[in-house]
């Protein structure tokens, strides 16, 4: 079974009550359980002991004019910043200076995120979050690794997402979860291990953005964003862990998450004159289940609500824009109300606003990814389909 199929099937047993466990999806997992038992107390002894806590990074940051941007912040130690230096390093940090750098208004935030979070917390976390905050404009959402490092059952965890994602949606928020990040570009963890930790992570991630868009949210490939930079330069992107991003990591994640959000509060008047699909950055209109199955090989894709001849569905479920959105060509980092020294470039041919750069590092639609299904539905121009499947072993 191809994995946008996967995801479209967890995503709808999660809405039914229905349930797939991470480790019940594929004979591999059950042949290699103890050896993957072995492998697991091996790569805890490699990876770095964790830190003891993160900084409190909740609070003002920026001072524009106008209101407050209510900035809200869930999920697991990545969401917390566990890794980080100081409160200004953050994911949460760094996305509000951004926010209120292009608003020019201060923005407000409240980080609820918890350490060792699954996404069955995100219950107890929205109701602190709406508590303090009961009219939250944007909310970010980082959670999945340890779902997958706990086995928890997919479906469920993606069912407590979407239950997540609709409760901030009726409390007027925008949503954007940065889906779960590949476990298996995470170098420390031995083979074959990280073999299945990377499709399990990958189908939780693709099962994640069909339910979030299905829910009215945005999803950003998180994927192995941090891999290439990992093995270059390990001893910068990551902390001392070994696990954890540092916070030149949480930068480079923050910067793909900031177009989204940015774009989600309408800082750059898209919502009148709303982006079409820019198909030589490999953007597309097609269904969410297959949005979903390449954004997991693409870090930092979006996969967002779309239309298509007013309608929002097709035989195949929620339709979805897969973007590649321009993203700041230098993290935007530092205390509160810093400006920011950023540059500006050119994207096939095209004028690109101050601070941003092209993200689309992402193979064309000509090139093949991995587990590519069979084309059944698409839009005219518009397509979601690639080449021949990949063989792969790994993505499938």
């Amino acid at each position: 079974m191809g994995r946008a199929r996967r995801a479209r099937r967890i995503a709808q047993q999660a809405a039914y009550g229905g349930g797939v466990g991470v480790a019940g999806l594929g004979v591999l997992s059950l042949l290699g359980y103890g050896l993957l038992r072995a492998e697991a107390h091996m790569a805890r002894r490699i990876v770095g002991q964790p830190f003891e806590g993160a900084p409190a990074d909740s609070g003002t940051y920026g001072s524009g004019h106008g209101m407050s941007v209510q900035f809200l912040v869930l999920g697991d130690s990545t969401g917390v910043g566990m890794g980080a230096d100081h409160p200004h390093q953050t994911i949460g940090a760094t996305i509000a200076s951004g926010i209120a750098a292009f608003s020019g208004r201060p923005v407000e935030l409240t980080n609820v995120a918890v350490i060792g979070a699954e996404s069955p917390d995100l219950d107890e976390q929205v109701e602190r979050g709406l508590a303090a905050v009961p009219e939250p404009d944007v909310a970010v959402i980082m959670v999945g690794a340890n779902d997958v490092t706990h086995r928890i059952d997919t479906s469920v965890a993606v069912r407590h997402l979407e239950m997540a994602v609709r409760s901030l949606r009726e409390a007027g928020a925008e949503v954007v979860v940065g889906t779960c990040p590949d476990l298996g570009a995470i170098e420390p963890v031995p083979q074959p291990l990280r073999l299945l930790a990377r499709r399990w992570s990958r189908d939780l991630a693709a099962a994640q953005t069909v339910a979030v868009v299905e829910a009215g949210g945005r999803a950003v490939s998180v994927g192995d964003l941090l891999s290439e930079a990992f093995s270059a330069e390990p001893t910068v992107m990551f902390s001392k862990d070994r696990f954890h991003p540092s916070p030149a990591g949480y930068a480079r994640v923050a910067a793909a998450l900031l177009p989204t959000v940015s774009a989600a509060l309408d800082l750059f008047g898209e919502r009148s004159a709303p982006t079409e699909p820019n198909l030589r950055r490999g953007e597309s209109v097609g269904p969410v289940a297959k949005a979903a199955m390449r954004a997991v090989t693409q870090p930092g894709t979006e996969v967002a609500p779309a239309e298509v001849d007013g309608h929002a569905r097709g035989a195949q479920g929620r339709w979805a824009v897969l973007l590649h959105r321009l993203r700041p060509a230098v993290p935007l980092s530092g205390p509160p109300g810093l400006d920011e020294q950023v540059t500006s470039g050119d994207v096939d041919g095209e004028s690109v606003p101050e601070g941003m750069t092209d993200s689309s590092q992402e193979p064309t639609p000509d090139e093949p990814t991995p587990d590519e299904p069979t084309p059944d539905e698409t839009v005219p121009g518009a397509s979601l389909d690639g080449a021949a499947p990949s063989e792969d072993p790994v993505a499938r």
